[in-house]
Formats: structure tokens, C-alpha cells, sequence
């Protein structure tokens, strides 16, 4: 059974597919089936410039053991980029 459950953020980023690197406006994040991992639901994500068309299109589809396991570790290397004084005020407010 689908879920529909899916939301969109305003990225700001670089994404690599098959003619090179491309600015990424939006990720859009999922809870549903995937297309490719053997799983019956994954936590999916499309990066995405909806500008450049279809193929300006970066594709992941993560266990949620996987997808949890990485929000943990983006929150740690930002919380020691941080204690670290690598990050500006701006994005000091942003984490």
C-alpha cells in the first residue's frame, strides 16, 4: 500500500549526474516504496532542479536503519563544525 507521505525543502546545493555537476534546488523526501532496494518501504530522496528538466535528478532510496543512521551523523559533523567555529552566524542560526 502507498503511503503519499511526502515533503519538499528548498535546498541550495550541487548534484553529480550523467553530463556533471548541476545546481539542486529542492529535495523532495518520501516514505514509500522504492524502485530498486528489495524493501517493501524506504525513506526516498530526489534531489532535484526542476529547471534542467528530468534528468537533472539525484536518486537515493534508504533502509531506515540507513536513514537514520545518516541524520545522526549529519547532525554530529555539524555539531563539531560548529564547536569548531567553522560555521558563520548565518548558518549557525540554520542547524
Amino acid at each position: 500500500m502507498c503511503t503519499m507521505i511526502c515533503h519538499s525543502a528548498p535546498i541550495s546545493g550541487n548534484g553529480k549526474g550523467r553530463e556533471g555537476w548541476f545546481p539542486l534546488l529542492h529535495a523532495n523526501v518520501s516514505y514509500d516504496h522504492p524502485f530498486s532496494l528489495p524493501d517493501d518501504h524506504t525513506l526516498n530522496i530526489d534531489f532535484v532542479n526542476g529547471d534542467r528538466g528530468p534528468s537533472a535528478r539525484v536518486a537515493v532510496e534508504l533502509s531506515v536503519e540507513a536513514a537514520r543512521s545518516l541524520v545522526a551523523t549529519i547532525q554530529a559533523v555539524l555539531a563539531e563544525a560548529e564547536s569548531g567555529g567553522y560555521l558563520d552566524e548565518d548558518e549557525k542560526l540554520a542547524v
